[in-house]
């Protein structure tokens, strides 16, 4: 397994029109993805997202261990010492492989819609697992017209805390988020100041909420958190920028290098500058939990007898729907048509079933560079049109789903 690569017989340039349009003809607008692994070398593997015990370093120990999967990205991973594909999924029809990505490129109105490519010519948005043992720093996201300093996008993200990959909590099933009211700016330039005299204190100028499975959290860029050690469904922005504030977490150092990857060279050392990167007005918002926790609300209209449709990423950043996403659950022997505005990726997180012509099976454990049944895109053609989903197995059928920008007229506000 060490020699395996994921991108072995790749099918890539004027290839990809053909193959795409068959996998298109023959799923009815599905699109079957590959796992899409990723490390992180300053992490620590959480060990639960089905990857096989003796696969968790494949890239390399030196790339760190992987605790990241990620789903319907066309987004690259930010990783030093990077393999060329890393965070992009792999379509796979008749045991041949192409991008997602040069599937966009390729047919993206049928694939994503109008709307979206005209506006953003991509998929604009990803989601993840991400599942580590313990907490990790402190840090936040840029904003869009931070992020465009450096040539890069800004990062929106929610969680969901799916019960089906949360067995054990780990190290620490807390995330301390934004900043206590009546904090300074200043007391977070001196955390800064200190980072080479140990662990830096920001945590002290912060709060941890207890992590609850089934719920979940909407991050605006530019607000400080601390993920921790539950097994995380991660909706976000199709970008990978991120700024780390904390300097030791659980005794490992976090080299500053990693607070300024994605900030102006000239700025590296300018504390002001690295402070004012902050959105200080929502780090220490006084109803943070009102502003930014989410509770599963149904969808009334698209749950009927024997399934139930339920919202678990909604709500809007700065006035501005990017992304938002729902939890399906099919009970034993029932089916449903699933039919929804705009495209969507979909992870199936228990029990077998099938929608469309592709089969639905939630596997128990996953070898690196094997391909799996539990992945599927719908395009917009799909979703547009309508997609019958069957659970064929003895107990609930559940998957989650994750949609683009102003897919909805009817996404709950944030407090529903």
């Amino acid at each position: 397994m060490a020699n395996v690569k994921l991108d072995e017989g790749l099918v890539q340039g004027d290839s990809v029109a053909g193959i795409l349009d068959s996998a298109m003809d023959a799923g009815d607008g599905l699109l079957r993805l590959t796992p899409t692994w990723v490390p992180r070398s300053f992490l620590h593997p959480g060990r639960r997202i089905k990857l096989h015990p003796g696969d968790y370093y494949r890239f390399g120990a030196d790339r760190g261990g992987i605790d990241e999967r990620w789903f319907g990205s066309t987004t690259e991973a930010a990783n030093e010492g990077r393999v060329w594909h890393e965070g992009l999924s792999f379509c796979i029809f008749e045991g041949k492989k192409f991008l997602l990505r040069d599937a966009v490129s390729e047919a993206g109105n049928k694939i994503v819609g109008e709307s979206i490519f005209k506006k953003y010519d991509r998929w604009p948005v990803y989601s993840k697992f991400f599942d580590n043992m313990g907490p990790i720093p402190h840090h936040m996201h840029q904003s869009f017209e931070d992020a465009k300093l450096v040539g890069q996008e800004g990062k929106p993200e929610s969680y969901y805390f799916p019960p089906q990959l949360n067995n054990v909590d780990n190290n620490f099933a807390y995330t301390f988020m934004g900043l206590e009211p009546g904090t300074e700016k200043s007391d977070v330039r001196r955390c800064l100041e200190n980072w080479n005299e140990g662990d830096n204190g920001i945590l002290d100028l912060s709060r941890a909420y207890r992590l609850k499975r089934g719920t979940g959290w909407l991050i605006p860029p530019g607000v400080l958190h601390a993920p921790g050690s539950l097994c995380t469904y991660e909706p976000q922005w199709g970008s990978d920028v991120f700024g780390m504030y904390q300097s030791i977490v659980e005794g490992r150092y976090v080299p500053w290098s990693l607070l300024v990857k994605d900030m102006p060279e000239e700025k590296h050392q300018d504390l002001d500058f690295i402070v004012g990167q902050l959105d200080w007005d929502k780090n220490v918002d006084t109803h943070f939990k009102n502003s930014n926790y989410l509770e599963p609300v149904r969808d009334d209209a698209r749950s009927g007898d024997g399934f139930e449709d339920l919202w678990i990423v909604y709500g809007t950043v700065d006035g501005q729907q990017l992304f938002s996403a729902k939890e399906l659950t099919i009970q034993p022997g029932a089916k449903c048509t699933l039919q929804d505005p705009g495209a969507s990726s979909w992870i199936t997180v228990q029990g077998r079933g099938r929608m469309g012509s592709l089969d639905l099976q939630t596997p128990a454990m996953i070898r690196f560079g094997a391909n799996t049944s539990d992945e599927v895109f719908i395009t917009h053609t799909a979703a547009t049109a309508g997609v019958e989903i069957e659970n064929t197995g003895t107990e609930p059928l559940v998957g989650l789903r994750y949609f683009g920008p102003d897919t909805h007229s009817n996404l709950p506000t944030a407090g529903s």
